[in-house]
């Protein structure tokens, strides 16, 4: 799959129109569209979706494929606990001081764009106490389809959907869906259990995603840390600068 990783800085450029000159809902990602990666900071990625689809998984599996080769710190999202955080930590795949919990106490979507003090705060805290990082992964809380990151709090946003939810849900369209950078359909294995059939759900993402290559979609099965292999090639392509050991 060809990446193409520029963005324009104005409107979202959006989707070729459906039959009937109606595209997609959702063709555009809502708020303003991400620019050039940060030169002066820490690129920052946001990885959002509904419960149970996988975020902590794939967070983990991206964490274990590049801590070695570039300088990265991780901030997670729980509504009344430090439960990813410290998942992260037992798991061993960063060093515990660089893996900030932030409880929001509220809806996830709420700490991740509507109010993303607490948010900024971990990151800041993080480049902080930690020296320069080339990217924080910023995990949000277990949401919905409508879940979407302000672009003040994150550079990049990966949305994750799973298999195990039916085939159903790329076209049931929504923000992250349709106007993530990237969008990852998870738990590949176990499409034959529930009788999704992936290819419907390719086809019914990339329409919801205007076909755009900028906004790719890739399938993974994180039971084992190399099905991320594809989304580490991703994110460090996002970077400004070659990536640099921590």
């Amino acid at each position: 799959m060809h990446l193409e990783h520029d963005r324009p800085l104005g409107g979202g450029g959006g989707a070729p129109a459906a039959s009937g000159g109606a595209g997609p809902r959702w063709q555009s990602p809502p708020g303003t569209p991400a620019g050039p990666a940060p030169t002066d900071r820490a690129l920052r990625v946001g990885v959002g979706g509904p419960v149970g689809s996988g975020k902590t998984a794939l967070v983990a599996a991206l964490c274990r494929a590049l801590a070695g080769r570039i300088r990265l710190g991780v901030v997670t999202n729980d509504i009344y606990t430090t439960e990813d955080a410290d998942f992260l930590r037992s798991a061993g795949v960063l060093d515990p001081g660089r893996i900030r919990a932030v409880e929001t106490g509220c809806c996830p979507h709420t700490a991740i764009r509507d109010d993303i003090t607490a948010n900024l705060d971990a990151v800041e805290d993080l480049e902080s106490d930690l020296g320069r990082l080339d990217l924080i992964l910023v995990e949000s809380g277990g949401d919905n389809l409508t879940a979407t990151f302000s672009y003040g709090l994150v550079d990049r946003q990966i949305f994750v959907i799973d298999v195990a939810g039916g085939d159903k849900v790329p076209r049931k369209g929504g923000p992250g869906v349709a106007g993530s950078d990237l969008l990852v359909v998870n738990k590949t294995d176990l499409a034959p259990l529930v009788g999704a059939d992936l290819a419907v759900m390719a086809r019914d993402a990339a329409a919801m995603r205007g076909g755009r290559a900028d906004r790719p979609v890739l399938f993974t099965s994180l039971r084992s840390d190399a099905g991320a292999s594809d989304v580490a090639d991703w994110v460090l392509a996002q970077l400004p600068a070659p990536a640099r050991p921590q």
